[in-house]
Parts: structure tokens; sequence; C-alpha cells
């Protein structure tokens, strides 16, 4: 039998080549020949380009000053091509010339790497010719990538067509994976790059390592971002000199060492000889693993936001490796070993399971694939994805054997630990993780503007005073009142309020995320004997609802208004940062302090000697980054909160969307958004002694957009949790979240964006 594969061979590119050639060693193996169809388009190795802009124009003039490196980098993919590649005699140039062709293959096999990625192409379009479609001979499909995380609709009917002409269809992430069960129908398994198809050995046997050994090696595609950190780091701690392979263009540490020559072989030897490894790349964080070498890399901010999308995550997942991903909370420490001993039983046992499938798909026969005994053993209790925990701590709370604990990591946010010993398997916690169960839909709400009629409590509320209105009524009626609260360390916890004298330490917005600890089973074990006031963010009222199973008819619920929450970990380092400066302990935190009115809220702060600071909020260092979201949780950046379905009684928040002319005498105390959105909400709020005036429910969005779409994730936050994790506070708090020069302050108001980045530039 003799299988024609259609792939990305040719480009000089050592992924795509490394990949062509163990598909090809992989398919003789299963014992059939292998034939790569000499398809050449969208393809161009030239030297030099004929510039199409600056980024061509600038790499003209980089190979013009490194002509002799990469000429030599030239000829050693070709040499490579020739000796290792068995390719077809004719160079197909269409799919037209294909099709006349007589083809000598049995089966065509679509091979891996972005193949079936549109984006890639000149015209935006699949490219048939990776579908097999110039043949009416068998088509199979091994570990081939769409590289994006959905196919437009437009485009799904002609993939339908194309996916039905195979017999046999895997992927290599499991976002194809759902690509395909959603436009085919199919259920289709994920297999491995093949790339780890071939062993260590096997790699080692046609790498051409350098004569030097132990250093550091660096290969990123892209700038290094969160990696720079962790090279600079590594570098200085083991002294081991740095070594850069070609890939991006500017230095990624000043003392690296640049290797513009290196062809495949002299790729995989680079590998091979290394001590550490720094990467941004798949087949770099692929070839770390092949040969066992400590290493960290990096991924893209819309990989890290969704990890389901990531090739690297879905690999380093299966491989129990995820913690070598930088800008993560549980990235590993520098000096984290790594168990290869597992790695290897996990790598084989994949292995093994995609081999059987290439091999059942060549032979036409049936796959199924099997569970090994071992990772039956593996099997955990079923929890949200790091991404999308929002750290309510419903499963622990809820765990009837205390086999949860709500941890720590590394960017300061707590998260679900699972205690193997004690967990029983019962599957509680699973049931009420909110992250795994979609809310029902319910009607839209009532939407008011609203405001407390006493005075000196809206004086000292953050906007309009409502939550002391409704917090006052529930203590008046013999009941318990929850909210968040600073504690003398400055640390946001969850506590009881049992009087109304109390009530000023739940006022006021609070950013960052609280501490809920054992609050959950406080609501509950009161709810006994009392009526209970809960209020959080929606995700933690969420939490709750799932953590009773019932919604109690004397429990009411108050869901806020929420930008996303800040890492408890980076607060407290900052409240630090400001004592060590002012030089004494800081007593009270006021994040919006109405000293200048409603729309000018200040950052105060009041110290043990009764001084006080106050600034305009998003003047201040801690200010500014939690308006640009820097160091939120990572589920705050796809919240599923951010609708009008509100899992609350009542949401609260500040009425933004006024117009001047509307209620002019309120504005400058303070107007809350007060959106009613249940029946028993509804029925509490007649009883409230408060000023309102009722608004079209869209008028909630006006000025509160996280009511209508989640925050986008900054371009930087990996980059700041890496500097966190390894570098000084102080250091990483001047790089990240300094208040700009006074000439880029003057000049945002009215410059471009464009003249601002160039302004800025040269200030730095």
């Amino acid at each position: 039998m003799k299988t024609g594969l259609v792939t990305f061979y040719h480009i000089h590119h050592y992924g795509a080549l490394l990949q062509a050639y163990a598909t090809e060693r992989s398919v003789e193996r299963c014992g059939s020949q292998c034939e790569i169809v000499d398809y050449y388009v969208n393809q161009n190795n030239d030297l030099f380009r004929r510039p199409t802009g600056l980024g061509s124009a600038a790499a003209d003039v980089h190979t013009a000053l490194h002509y002799a490196p990469l000429k030599a980098r030239y000829q050693r993919f070709e040499e490579f091509s020739k000796q290792y590649l068995r390719i077809s005699g004719h160079r197909f140039e269409s799919l037209e010339e294909l099709k006349g062709a007589e083809l000598p293959y049995d089966v065509i096999l679509s091979g891996s790497d972005q193949i079936w990625n549109p984006k890639i192409f000149p015209d935006g379009r699949f490219d048939p010719v990776f579908f097999g479609a110039f043949s009416q001979r068998r088509k199979i499909a091994y570990a081939p990538s769409f590289g994006v995380p959905h196919v437009p609709e437009s485009m799904e009917a002609e993939l339908r067509g194309y996916l039905a002409e195979f017999s046999h269809i895997s992927v290599r992430e499991r976002q194809g994976q759902a690509i395909v069960e959603e436009v085919a129908g199919k259920t289709v398994p994920v297999v491995l790059d093949p790339t780890l198809l071939l062993d260590r050995e096997e790699w080692s046997a046609i790498a051409h390592p350098p004569a030097e050994q132990g250093y550091i090696l660096c290969y990123c595609i892209s700038k290094p971002g969160a990696l720079a950190p962790y090279i600079q780091a590594l570098a200085e701690k083991t002294g081991l000199p740095v070594v850069q392979l070609c890939g991006i263009r500017q230095k990624v540490h000043p003392k690296a060492k640049c290797v513009l020559d290196a062809g495949p072989a002299e790729f995989l030897g680079l590998f091979q000889n290394a001590s550490y490894v720094c990467t941004n790349s798949f087949h770099g964080t692929v070839f770390s693993v092949q040969f066992q070498k400590p290493f960290f890399t990096a991924v893209a901010p819309s990989e890290l936001a969704a990890p389901e999308s990531s090739r690297t995550f879905s690999i380093l997942s299966r491989l129990g490796l995820t913690g070598r991903i930088i800008g993560k909370g549980d990235t590993a420490g520098l000096d984290d070993a790594i168990d290869w001993a597992s790695v290897d039983r996990r790598l084989e046992e994949a292995r093994q399971s995609s081999l059987t499938y290439l091999r059942a798909a060549l032979a036409d026969e049936d796959f199924r694939e099997e569970v090994s005994a071992e990772q039956e053993e593996r099997k955990t209790p079923v929890l949200a994805e790091r991404s999308h925990c929002t750290g309510c701590g419903a499963c622990a709370s809820g765990c009837p054997k205390d086999a949860i604990s709500m941890e720590r990591d590394k960017e300061g946010f707590l998260y679900p630990a699972v205690h193997e010993e004690a967990c029983v398997r019962c599957g509680h916690c699973t049931a009420v993780c909110p992250a795994l169960h979609p809310r029902e839909p319910r009607p839209l709400p009532a939407v008011f503007a609203a405001w407390n009629r006493d005075e000196s409590v809206r004086k000292d509320s953050t906007s309009g005073g409502v939550f002391s209105v409704l917090a006052e009524y529930i203590l008046e009626s013999g009941g318990v009142v929850f909210g968040a609260a600073l504690d003398g360390r400055q640390h946001l916890r969850h506590v009881a309020c049992f009087r109304k004298e109390d009530l000023w330490r739940l006022r006021g917005a609070k950013y960052v995320q609280s501490d809920l600890g054992d609050c959950y089973r406080e609501v509950k074990r009161w709810l006994q004997t009392k009526p209970v006031l809960f209020s959080g963010t929606p995700c933690q009222v969420d939490g709750l609802y799932r953590y009773l199973g019932c919604r109690p008819d004397n429990l009411t619920t108050c869901d806020l208004v929420c930008h996303g929450v800040p890492s408890p970990g980076v607060w407290e380092n900052m409240v630090r940062s400001i004592e060590a400066r002012k030089g004494k302990t800081l007593q009270a935190v006021r994040f919006r302090n109405k000293v200048t009115g409603w729309k000018d809220s200040h950052f105060t702060t009041v110290y043990a000697d009764g001084s006080v600071d106050s600034a305009p909020l998003f003047a201040t260092e801690f200010g500014r980054a939690f308006g640009r979201a820097l160091f939120l949780r990572p589920s705050c950046y796809h919240c599923a909160y951010t609708s009008l379905n509100r899992p609350g009684d009542f949401t609260l928040g500040d009425f933004w969307g006024l117009r001047p002319d509307e209620l002019p005498e309120q504005q400058e105390k303070g107007v809350s958004l007060l959106m009613v959105n249940t029946p028993h909400g509804s029925h509490l709020f007649d009883q409230l002694p408060l000023s309102r005036q009722a608004y079209p429910a869209e008028r909630a969005i006006a000025g509160n957009p996280r009511l209508a779409s989640p925050i986008q994730q900054p371009a930087d936050r990996a980059a700041f949790f890496a500097a966190y994790a390894l570098e000084p506070f102080d250091q990483v708090r001047k790089k990240f979240c300094s208040v700009p020069p006074l000439p880029v302050r003057a000049a945002s108001k009215v410059l471009s964006p464009e003249a601002k980045t160039k302004l800025r530039k040269k200030l730095h």
C-alpha cells in the first residue's frame, strides 16, 4: 500500500519540516509506503523578497547584514529535505493540476500542522488540496489543526462537505475536536503531534549537536514577553550562557549568543545539549519534552484566557506539565524538578494510542480509544478549569469529607485543592460547581436609580447608599448580614454583621477578591433560625445557591456590578509597599471616597498616626492597574455573569449611565443602580424606604459595560505575573503600575494613540 501525504513540508520552518519527517516515518512504521505530495503553494523560502511594507524591508536588511549564516541555514534546510524526505517527483501548483495527474496512491493522508487553518491562505479560505479533494481514493487525517477557535459560519457547509469524504479523522487539539463535532457531528480522537510519535533516540540519531554543552537555549518566535524575567533569572542563578536560536530578530537577553545558521538537524542538536530551555514555540516545547530538558514556555494571552483553544495546553495537560507554562498561578518555580519518569509513562501511553489510531486508519479499521488502568487511577473529581474557576469555594464548603481546601496560587488567588487520600469520589463538588452548570434565563430585571434618604449614610457609601437600607431592613427583622470587610492587615474577608452600628465595615467598594472562608456554612447555619442577607460578587452569590441546593425563603441576596476581582496577593503586596514607603502602618483604606463628589472618587489611605493621603483613584498605581484589568482573576476575562441575567435577588452598582440633566441635584451625592431580579426581591423592594426613579432595562448597561460583556484581558498580564513570581514587588510595581511622567499625562489629552506611544518610548 502506498500513502500520499499532503502537509506543509517545503517552507523553511523547523516545526513544519520535522513534523513532515515524523509523519512520513510513522506511516512507514505502520506498514505503508509514504510519499509527500509535492504541492507547492503559499510558501516562499527566498532569502530576499520583494518588499511589501516596512516589515519585509527590515527583514531584507537583516538578511543582508547576516547573509553568510542565513545562507548556510537555507542550504541546511534544503539538504535535510533531500536526505530525509521522500517527495513526489513532480511539483504540483494547483488543485486542477493534481486532479489531472495519475497519482500512484491507495490512500490520501491529510497530515499534521495547520493545514486546515483558512487564515493562512491568501484568500482566507480552506485549500481543498489539504482535504484530498483532488483524489477519489480513500482519505484519512492525522493530527491536522484548524488554528482558529471557530470556523466562520459561512464556511461551515464547505468544511462539512470536505470532512464527509474522510473514512478516519483525528485532530491535534481539543479545539479542533470541538470544531469537527460541531460542524460534522463526529466525535474524533485527539492524537499527538507527529514529532512526538518518534522517541528521543530516533531524534538523537539525526541531530547535529553543537560543540558546547550547558547553556540556556532561548527559542522565541515572537517577543519574549513573560519569558524575559525567566531568562534573566535563570542566567543570574545558574551563570550559564544564553544561546538564542533564530526566530525573532531582537535579542532576548543582552548577552545572548545568536545562532542564525541552524538547520533542522542543528535545531535538534541545540535542544539535545541545552541545560534549560525558554521558548514560546509549540515545537520548542515539544523538543524540550523529547530531550527531557527543564523548560519554561509562554503562550499568547488568548491561549491563557482560553486554554481549551491552545495546542500547548493540550499536549502539556496530557503530560501533566501545565505548570511549565509561564504567567499562571501554578507556574513552576525555577528550581522545581520535572518528574520525567511520570512524563515518559504518559507520553508512551499517548504515543501508542496515537499509533494505534494511525494503523487503524491506514488499514481502514475501526478505532476505539482505550482507557488504561493508570488513567483510571489518575481520575480526580471534575472541577472547573483554572481559567473558569471563580474561587467561590462552593466545592470546598460542600465537600462532605472536607477533602477540598481553598489554597492561594502564585498569583494570589484561591483555588480548590483536592486531597485525594480523603476524597471518596462522591461527585458532590462537581454537582455544586457553578462554572459547570449554566444558569436558567430570567425575565429582564426592573431597573431603578435609587438613593438612601439618610444623608450621612449616603455620604459614607460609594454611590447612593442603597445597600445600607437593605441591610438595615434585614437586621431590623432579627436577621444577619454577610458582606466583605477589610481587617487590620487590609485582608478582605466576608464577615457576619448583627448590628446597625457595625454596617460601616461593609459599606463602600472594595476592589479585591474577598476571602469567603466558611461563610457559606455560616449562612446555612443561620438560615435555620434567622433571615439572612448575603452580598457579594455574582459568582459568589451563585456559588452560595449552588452550595445550598435551593433558594430559601428567608435568604436575600445582592450581587454587585463587578469590573473584575483583583488579586488579594497583589493587593496585600501593594499595602506592604505603601507602608514601607510611608514608614507607618495602614489603618484603613477607602477605595472610592467621595471627598470631591461621586464622579471624582478618591483612593484614600488612613495611617495609624492619624495622617491621611487621598488622590483620584485612577491617578494612583493601584487604581491605574485595576482600571486596565492588569491583575484580575483569569475567569473575569470571560465572566459568565456579564449580562442582565443575574443570580441575586438584587443587583447593586453605580448608575453611571445618567445624563447630566437627569437627577442633577442627586448626582453630586451619588446615585445607585438598583436592579430587582426576582419576585422575592420585588416583595422586599416595595418595603424599603428608598428614593427611586424607574428606567428602562437597557439604561442599566449604558454606563456599566460589565452588564453586557467581560473586560478584555490586557496583553501584558502574563508578563506582569511572570515578573511578580520572580522579582521584588517594588520592582514589578514600578515597571507595570507607575503613573506615567507628566509630559505623557499632559499629552494624553491632546495626542493620538500613535503619538503617545512614540513619546512614551522616548521617555523610557
